[in-house]
This record gives structure tokens, C-alpha cells and sequence, in this order.
């Protein structure tokens, strides 16, 4: 089906240019009320919606117990008019009992909505939470370049909490305390419409400072969710780095910073505070006016014999009871620029697009085991602006290993982040088994391969979860062979309770050789046509390395692997080493070959063998 031809002016609604075009074309005013309004509606239809029915129940609980402040108020006529000032004892009975029936009916209501609407803002945060996560998951390696785990954990915990608990705090102000105002304005009304008036004429003067302060808030709560994420990541970075900070003597810098980064917040919260505390008393400021006009107009009737002390009381109790409800619902607009601030970040994070997606049909079919030949030609890929790859070429033959090798940011690692889509070249192709890899499943293109890396990561759970890695329908013989494949059983009688042992935060229980023997087990496990070896064997002691190393090549066997490794005794037995320098390939070819070249890889192995008669391997030439 063809398209019908856009309007060249305003890009159509959802596309990057339609906010900026509706910008244009309406007042900054105008524009943030409709954003504003569109976000509420995204927060409606994507979490609120499907929880309508407990919803609307916890609203109707709500409703019921703001209409009793107005039914109190409308008994204070009776209780003093007819009971303390007639005296009349067959008043007493019937005002007592719907006084206390008021009460009753309140703490019922009470007892419903309170437990209702924190399960449902709880449901609501979850709901986000897990919507974030899901979707940061998709996103590629650029993406998180840019974004530090702090920030995302603060953007994915704290926005969301915040978020819930002022919603928590929204949705009974619009129903109870809106309830309970209408409720006492009608008292106030039934009782005196003039003086309701006159209490009322003052209330424009809220207007305008009402609108300033909100703008003020808003802007306050922006500034202060960023803080809160600089002090989120800080920590991030503190705790993970938490040896280096101390073998350098970093603790008084590392705080300090930290330090200023919570001052900015506690300034940003305060300031949204006194916005929201100058709201809350400019009420009481028009209530006051308010009130002394009505009290010299109503005393005068009263004096005068016109009106009655009940009914006076019963208007004051109404009026005075009106303030509360009155005051929450003028704290309502710098509530909802909270909400607004936290919705606009959210919504922001989880409409990233992500750069690496799954390709639209028809797919590309899956190599089989024997078609797994690997080859980049002519690859292209920087981050930002710094190149990385520049016109890379190489191929990897099925069942052979490949060896990457040259000098740190050689680009070695990103041709496995290539390989797997965690990034996209900015130009060449990169096929396995003759077929582009863009065209295939990326579930299933990741699913073809095992990985061993250098910062293999671990989870705080147990050896045997991190062994298994989500596998199931693994057979005990065949998680314990893996084990001694990879020699981890040498330590696992050390450890208490042996495979059921929590290996801590990131592994921080293991070493870590015994980290990388766990992902080298995860792989043997793993059990994939394509091998990816990044440094695989560099945090173990020699004797192991020479125990792992044999492992890995009994694993590597009828698969293709690529190794990366900067230890040139690791892949001198390599089918074939691609020497790499500022991402290009400089020399391939076998250890032998390119050692009689006396090219690039000689003059690596010049700098780690000294005189290049000795590789490590307890061989000569």
C-alpha cells in the first residue's frame, strides 16, 4: 500500500520532527499544556487503565469519606441551635447518633481505600519498573556509552518511586479533598449564599502567584531528579571502584564530590518546598481575609437577632474545614509538576529507540553447524565520532580457530560486539555463513554462540545458577563434566556448600581465576558452533592456564573460534592470527608464516619474548 504524501510542513504525529513542528506553530504555553496532557494519557492507557475497576472503587471510598466532613458540619446547626441552646433532650439522641454515624462511615471508607490505592500505586511503580528494564535490555552499546549504570538505576528506581508515592498522594486529593470542598461549599451555600460569596470574592487574588509557584516547582524537580542521579551514579562508581579509591587515598576527594552533588539536590529539593509551602500559605493568607469579612457581616446579623449561633457555627465549621481540602488541592499543581518532571523522564527513557532491532521478514535463514564461516569486509564502526574499525576485512573458516591480536584499542573487541549486534557497523557487511548477519534473528544469531570474555560477568546467586546461566534440562553428569573441564572443581570443595554457594556481587566471593573458570564452564555447558575467546585464560596462574587452555582447545574443536588474546603464546597454534593496529588488519597468516615475515606480529613478539627465540611454550623456533 502506498503511503499518502505528507504535508512537507508538519511532519506526521509520532515522528521526531511532529513535537518541534507543533512547537512552532502554537504558544510554549500551549505546547506544554498539550505534552503535559499527552503524558497523562500515556500514563492512563499504559498502566492506570487496566487497573479502572479497584480504581474506581478506591475513588468511590474516597468520595464517601470527604462527604462526611460536610455531613458533620451540617449537624453542628442542630447540636447547637436545638440541643445546647433549646435544650431540647429528644434532639440529643438523633444528633449524637449521626454524629457518630459519620465517623463510623469515614473509618470504613477509611479501612477500604487506604490499603486499596498504596497496592494500586505499588502495582503502578512495578509496572513501570519492569517496563524500563525490559526495554533498557534492548538497547544497544552506544546507548549505555552515554548513560551510566547509576543514572539508569535512579531513572528506573527513583523516578518510578517518586512517581507512584505523589500519584499516592494525587488521587485522593482529587477525590477526597475535592469531594470534601464541593461537600462544604454547599454547606457553606445552604447555610448563607452571601456570606459564601463574600468569603469567596477574595480567592482570584491566588491566581496568578498560584501559576508562578508552579512553574517554579516544576523546574526545581527537574533539577533536583537530575541531582539524584548524579548522587545515584557516584555511588555506583565509588562501590565499584571502592579498591582503587582506597590503594590511592581517594576517600576524602571521593566524598567531597559526593558531598557537592547532595548539595545541589537538598538546594533544588528546598526550593521546590518553599514553592510548595507558599501555595499552602497563601490559602491560609485569603482564608484569614476571608474569614474576618465574614465575621463581621455574620456577628452583625447575629447581634441583630437575623441569624442563629447555630447556624453561624455550623457556616464557620464548614469554612474552617473547607481549608484543609481546599489547601491539599492548591498543593495539587506542584504535586502534578512533580508527577510531570518524573512522567517526562520515563517516558523519554522508554521511547529510546533502540539502534539494534530485529529485522523485518523475510529473515535471513540460520548457518548450520558447518556453515559457521565468519568474514567482515570492508567493516566501518566508531563510536560518536572516534573511528574504530576503519575498512576492516578478515574471515574465520568453520572449524578452525582465528586469532585477533595487536595493541591495545586495536578495535580486538569490537569485532566480537559486532559479530553478536550489539552494535551495527556504519558501513560494510559482516556475513556468517555467507548470509548477512543484519538479516538474521538476532535472538537466534546471539544463540549461536558461546562466549568466554575477559570481564565474563557473574550474578549474585549461586555457583550453580551462574554455571547454568538459565539453561534447563541439564543433566547433573553433564553440569559436573563441564566443571572438570574447566577446573573448577579444584576449588568448589572449598567453597561452603559447594555449588549451592553464593558467589556474591558480582562474583566478589570467587578470585578471579575462579571467576573466569566459571564462565569458561558456562560455555563448555553452553555448547555452541561458534566460539568467542576474549582473553580467556588472562586472570589464571600458568599451571592453570595450561589446565584451562587445554579445555578450551578440546572445546574449540569442529567449531569456528575466534580468540582474542594479547599473551601470543595462547594462539601460536591458531589456524590462522589477524595482526590489528587502529582497526585495520596489517598481516594474516600462521605463526610461522608471519614470523619469517618479520612484519607486525614479529615485532609483537619481539616486545614479549625479548629475543623471539622463547614464546612461553617451552619451545624454541
Amino acid at each position: 500500500m502506498t503511503p499518502e504524501p505528507q504535508d512537507k510542513k508538519t511532519p506526521p504525529a509520532g515522528t521526531p520532527g511532529a513535537a518541534s513542528a507543533l512547537a512552532a506553530q502554537t504558544s510554549p504555553q500551549d505546547f506544554n499544556r498539550a505534552r503535559d496532557r499527552r503524558l497523562a494519557l500515556w500514563l492512563w492507557r499504559t498502566e492506570v487503565r487496566p487497573l479502572a475497576p479497584l480504581l474506581f472503587i478506591g475513588l468511590f471510598f474516597l468520595a464517601v469519606d470527604g462527604a462526611m466532613l460536610g455531613a458533620f458540619s451540617l449537624l453542628i446547626q442542630p447540636m447547637f441551635d436545638d440541643v445546647l441552646i433549646a435544650r431540647q433532650a429528644e434532639s440529643l439522641a438523633w444528633v449524637a447518633a449521626a454524629v457518630a454515624g459519620v465517623f463510623l462511615l469515614r473509618a470504613f471508607s477509611l479501612m477500604i481505600h487506604k490499603p486499596l490505592m498504596t497496592w494500586l500505586s505499588e502495582r503502578i511503580v512495578a509496572g513501570l519498573q519492569n517496563r524500563l528494564l525490559a526495554h533498557l535490555m534492548r538497547l544497544d552499546h552506544a546507548f549505555f556509552h552515554a548513560h551510566p549504570p547509576g543514572v539508569l538505576i535512579d531513572r528506573v528506581r527513583g523516578d518510578t518511586r517518586i512517581l507512584g508515592s505523589t500519584v499516592l498522594r494525587l488521587v485522593p486529593a482529587i477525590a477526597r479533598d475535592l469531594v470534601s470542598a464541593l461537600a462544604l461549599l454547599g454547606v457553606t451555600l445552604y447555610i448563607d449564599w452571601r456570606w459564601t460569596l463574600t468569603a469567596l470574592a477574595v480567592a482570584p487574588v491566588l491566581v496568578l502567584p498560584l501559576m508562578a509557584l508552579q512553574r517554579l516547582i516544576r523546574k526545581m524537580e527537574r533539577r533536583s531528579r537530575l541531582n539524584s542521579a548524579d548522587a545515584s551514579n557516584r555511588l555506583d562508581e565509588v562501590f565499584h571502584g571502592i579498591y582503587t579509591v582506597q590503594r590511592n587515598a581517594l576517600e576524602s576527594r571521593e566524598a567531597a564530590r559526593f558531598a557537592d552533588i547532595v548539595k545541589r539536590y537538598i538546594i533544588a529539593q528546598v526550593r521546590a518546598r518553599v514553592g510548595k509551602a507558599g501555595m499552602a500559605a497563601m490559602v491560609d493568607v485569603v482564608a484569614a481575609i476571608a474569614f474576618v469579612v465574614v465575621l463581621f457581616v455574620g456577628g452583625r446579623q447575629i447581634i441583630a437577632g437575623e441569624r442563629t449561633v447555630g447556624e453561624f457555627m455550623a457556616f464557620f465549621t464548614a469554612f474552617a474545614l473547607m481549608l484543609q481540602p481546599i489547601r491539599a488541592l492548591s498543593a495539587l499543581g506542584g504535586a502534578w509538576q512533580t508527577v510531570l518532571a518524573c512522567l517526562e523522564r520515563v517516558h523519554a527513557l522508554l521511547h529510546t529507540v533502540p539502534r539494534i532491532a530485529q529485522p523485518t521478514a523475510p529473515l535471513a535463514p540460520l548457518p548450520t553447524q558447518g556453515e559457521t564461516r565468519i568474514a567482515f569486509d570492508k567493516v566501518e564502526f566508531a563510536y560518536d565520532t572516534e573511528p574504530v574499525l576503519r575498512g576492516f576485512s578478515f574471515a574465520a573458516e568453520p572449524g578452525q580457530t582465528t586469532a585477533l591480536v595487536g595493541p591495545s584499542g586495536a578495535g580486538k573487541s569490537t569485532v566480537f560486539t559486532l559479530l553478536a549486534r550489539l552494535a551495527d557497523p556504519q558501513a560494510g557487511c559482516i556475513t556468517i555463513g555467507r548470509r548477512d548477519i543484519a538479516q538474521m534473528d538476532l535472538a537466534g544469531l546471539r544463540d549461536m554462540m558461546s562466549v568466554v570474555a575477559q570481564d565474563s560477568a557473574l550474578f549474585d546467586e549461586t555457583l550453580r545458577d551462574n554455571i547454568l546461566l538459565g539453561a534447563v534440562g541439564i543433566s547433573e553428569a553433564r553440569l559436573h563434566a563441564a566443571i572438570e573441564a574447566a577446573h573448577v572443581a579444584e576449588f568448589l570443595d572449598k567453597l561452603p556448600g559447594g555449588l549451592e554457594c553464593r558467589v556474591g556481587p558480582r562474583g566478589s566471593a570467587l578470585s578471579g581465576g575462579q571467576r573466569q573458570r566459571v564462565a569458561i564452564a558456562r560455555a563448555i555447558l553452553r555448547d555452541r558452533p561458534i566460539l568467542l575467546l576474549d582473553e580467556a585464560t588472562s586472570a589464571l596462574d600458568a599451571e592453570s592456564e595450561a589446565l584451562v587452555q587445554e579445555a578450551l582447545d578440546r572445546l574449540s574443536q569442529g567449531r569456528t573460534t575466534l580468540v582474542i588474546a594479547h599473551r601470543l603464546a595462547t594462539v601460536r597454534r591458531a589456524a590462522k592470527i589477524v595482526v590489528m593496529e587502529r582497526g585495520r588488519r596489517l598481516e594474516e597468516g600462521t605463526h610461522a608464516a608471519l614470523m619469517a615475515r618479520g612484519g607486525a606480529y614479529a615485532r609483537l613478539h619481539a616486545l614479549q619474548f625479548g629475543d623471539g627465540s622463547d614464546d612461553g611454550s617451552g619451545r624454541g623456533e
